[in-house]
């Protein structure tokens, strides 16, 4: 598929199934949405950050190709703000029930009703036992997760989706999977009679999604459920499936897909064990052996938490092994 919808426009994907696109103030520069045909309305899946440009967006969609239209349900696929961010103000203003996973509602809370914790002295420690200086650490807790605040309240009550379950929306029964890595408890569903998959964020067509570790979980190996989940994932939905993600566009292949982004990881690894053989090195240090564009506040913040996914998942494996030095922890090949 080469088209993609403009501002304000939606395209049908499958029968039954719009999508949209929501403008992101990043590098990566939109989120995708979606709506499934259920029974005398449309489901909505997933509602871009809260801000004042992307609800200008939702009126030109609601006012345009949706006027007139019933929304039966908002169905949000992981608690980062692109996806979330406005589940309030859609919860409220169409009056729908949120269907989510725990994971992301108790994440989504915690965002809303402790949104300074990354700001606080243990997270700019954390950063700074892990070699960045004093400076960065505190833009990076600060500036570096502004991204963390652009959302609405949330609803006071949610529907849970679990791992297994069948959603029926419309005249599709959807299989519930979750998987983590990504995001804690991400939810994707898979409807067998039309070989359809949502993927959301776990596997997308063209960017491999950021796997982080935060100072709230410091010694997660989060690299380590992802890949899990590819092959969760792919013990169930075929490689014929018609894969629609969070971001970028629908695609097929998903086994292939599969393969390139743990092959991906592979190679990152790699990169990382090389420079530690040579001398120890900070988390902070692999940041610009890992990527070398230049980096603003917000994403030197995910650099530095997808370095340590897979510095942590590779001390796992026996790979790396700590060092301290005095306060600081550094890594060396095993």
């Amino acid at each position: 598929m080469t088209d993609t919808p403009t501002p304000g426009e939606t395209l049908e994907v499958a029968p039954g199934i719009l999508w949209a696109r929501l403008a992101l103030p990043f590098r990566l520069n939109h989120v995708n949405v979606y709506f499934i045909a259920d029974d005398d309305g449309w489901a909505i899946v997933d509602t871009g950050i809260s801000n004042p440009e992307t609800r200008a967006a939702w009126q030109a969609l609601l006012d345009g190709p949706l006027a007139g239209e019933r929304f039966t349900r908002l169905i949000v696929t992981h608690h980062h703000p692109d996806h979330i961010g406005n589940a309030g103000w859609l919860c409220e203003k169409l009056g729908i029930e949120l269907q989510t996973s725990a994971g992301s509602y108790l994440s989504f809370m915690t965002l809303a009703l402790a949104p300074a914790a990354r700001e606080s002295d243990p997270y700019t420690r954390f950063y700074a036992r892990h070699g960045m200086p004093p400076e960065g650490a505190k833009l990076v807790s600060t500036l570096g997760h502004g991204y963390l605040r652009m959302i609405s309240t949330p609803p006071a009550s949610y529907r849970r989706l679990r791992q297994g379950m069948e959603l029926r929306i419309g005249g599709r029964d959807f299989r519930v999977l979750t998987g983590d890595g990504h995001s804690l408890e991400q939810v994707m569903l898979y409807a067998p009679s039309d070989n359809l998959f949502l993927a959301a964020d776990q596997v997308i067509e063209r960017i491999s999604p950021n796997v982080s570790v935060f100072a709230s979980e410091p010694n997660a190996d989060p690299l380590g459920d992802y890949l899990a989940s590819l092959d969760q994932i792919c013990a169930t939905v075929p490689e014929d499936a018609l894969v629609l993600s969070g971001h970028h566009r629908p695609f097929r292949g998903l086994h292939r897909r599969r393969t390139e982004l743990a092959q991906h990881h592979v190679e990152r690894c790699d990169v990382v064990a090389d420079a530690c053989a040579i001398e120890p090195k900070s988390v902070n240090d692999l940041v610009s052996v890992l990527f070398s564009v230049k980096l603003d506040a917000h994403e030197t913040s995910f650099a530095f938490s997808e370095a340590l996914a897979h510095v942590n998942y590779m001390v796992e494996q026996g790979r790396l092994n700590w060092i301290e030095e005095g306060d600081r922890l550094k890594l060396a090949r095993a």
